[in-house]
Formats: C-alpha cells, structure tokens, sequence
C-alpha cells in the first residue's frame, strides 16, 4: 500500500491535502497527518511513507528540519519529500534545496498539481 504523510499545522491544509490524495481512487492510499514536525518524525520512523507533504511552518521542528533529518540523518533517500508553504522567496527556495527537498511548492497551490506529483511517485514505486 501506498503511504503518503501530510505535516501541516493547520487543520483546513491538512484536510484539503487528504481529500485532493482521497480522489486518486485507482490506487489504495493510506494518508497520515501530523500538526506539526516532531509527530511528522514520530509517524516517518513508524511507517516509511512514499511520500511526504511538510509546510515549512510548523510548531516544534519545521519543514525544513523535518527533510534535513529524513534526507540527511536517516538517509532515507527514497522518501519523496514536498515543502509546502506559503513562503515563496527564492531565499527560501534556497533553503528547501538545502534541506534535501525534491519539490517545492507555494501555497496556494493546484490541486491537480498535487495528484500528478503522487500519481508519479506511485508509478516510480509500482516499477
């Protein structure tokens, strides 16, 4: 089963996030949220999800501390990491690369957008 994990403090994120990845309805989609990066961490380390939708802005640890520790201290390469967030800059663009990021997206974001990334993902770990 496919897992993807979405890290949002607010609560209307994290249900737009679940109810956009409830529509790919020809793949089976376990969704974890968490409301901020240290429950994020917690719920990695448990179940390994395919994917990983973090806003930079959370409580306890970041976004960005939260892909720093996935891509770089458990090296866990294979989890496909996206920084959602409404900080747009290119300062922190910068800093999402930094962290190991593979994509990152400002909000507000497409939808449809988000469907085809996961959709992607799916494929890569279905071959």
């Amino acid at each position: 089963m496919f897992k993807a994990l979405i890290a949002d403090d607010e609560i209307h994120m994290r249900f737009l996030l679940s109810e956009t990845l409830k529509t790919i309805e020809d793949e089976e989609i376990e969704i974890l949220t968490a409301s901020d990066g240290k429950i994020a961490l917690s719920l990695i380390k448990k179940h390994m999800p395919d994917i990983v939708f973090l806003d930079v802005m959370m409580p306890c640890i970041d976004g960005f501390e939260v892909c720093s520790y996935i891509k770089n201290s458990m090296e866990i390469k294979k989890i496909y990491t996206v920084l959602l967030t409404a900080k747009g800059q290119e300062i922190d663009k910068a800093m999402g690369v930094k962290s190991g990021a593979d994509l990152y997206i400002t909000k507000p974001f497409d939808p449809d957008y988000i469907i085809e990334i996961t959709r992607r993902i799916i494929s890569l770990k279905n071959n």
